[in-house]
């Protein structure tokens, strides 16, 4: 697990997501904002994300709603210009995930220095976009194809709005996903962004691959991240950190600090 500490410098980081308002193309898109509204947004939330003490931050498209399983090419081109313009101001590790497509977040990721990327990389989902599948060796031979080996994959083994088709247990799935794909780590998600995990099954998933690193991926709060850092080698955070606690507002800085400060707290009490 050294590449934990070689990435984000220090064990069990906390990821903060950069959610990005919706995009070209997105049906949500504001027309009349354009890209700049987009880019002004990222770039409020990142200066409250670093400012609030953040360890990390993966920048995403989640108000692409609904998602694709295939990209427009549109979408990772202006999430690279976001990511260009504000690649100044970024003074902590990133990684990036475009929704849902294992390819263009690959790509995006080389194209922008991204050190990591979170997506659905294997596993075969009933799902609310569809019969959801995978081809994993495809994916790690595009990865050796543009140059991205040093490109960390995260993968989600625990969906967000599906369910594994084999109806096999979360721990069956990450024994045979560690020895079959290799993964830099597992991630662990609730229903949807902002369920809690469960951590009966972030504890089941750690004692069946104790090796590999593992993630709660959805529902990290201030008050749970330490019960969660008890077991995780680490947390994604997303709406914890907005206003209100409510996925679409802005990120709330005093919200950051707060859960940032009980990770370290959480992190110190496990040394």
């Amino acid at each position: 697990m050294n590449w934990i500490t070689d990435v984000f410098g220090l064990s069990k980081p906390v990821i903060a997501m950069c959610h990005l308002r919706a995009l070209p193309g997105d049906p949500g898109y504001d027309s009349d904002g354009g890209v700049e509204s987009v880019l002004e947004a990222a770039g409020r939330d990142l200066t409250a994300l670093q400012n609030g003490g953040v360890d990390a931050v993966m920048f995403s498209n989640e108000a692409s709603l609904p998602y694709l399983l295939k990209t427009e090419p549109i979408t990772a081109i202006t999430m690279a210009r976001i990511i260009g313009e504000l690649s100044a101001q970024i003074t902590v590790p990133f990684g990036v995930n475009v929704l849902w497509d294992p390819t263009a977040s690959i790509d995006l990721a080389v194209a922008t220095g991204a050190r990591f990327v979170r997506e659905i990389f294997s596993g075969v989902y009933a799902s609310d976009y569809g019969l959801w599948n995978t081809d994993g060796g495809q994916i790690a031979r595009h990865r050796r194809a543009v140059d991205g080996q040093g490109v960390r994959l995260l993968y989600n083994i625990v969906p967000e709005s599906a369910v594994y088709l084999a109806g096999r247990d979360a721990a069956s799935v990450a024994r045979s996903t560690v020895f079959n794909m290799r993964p830099d780590a597992l991630c662990v998600s609730g229903l949807t962004a902002g369920s809690a995990t469960s951590m009966e099954t972030l504890g089941e998933v750690k004692d069946a691959v104790p090796d590999t690193p593992v993630l709660a991926n959805t529902g990290v709060t201030a008050a749970r991240v330490a019960q969660q850092l008890a077991i995780a080698d680490g947390v994604v955070v997303g709406t914890a950190f907005k206003r209100d606690g409510y996925i679409w507002n802005e990120v709330d800085e005093a919200r950051v600090a707060e859960l940032t400060g009980n990770a370290r707290a959480a992190r110190e009490a496990l040394v």
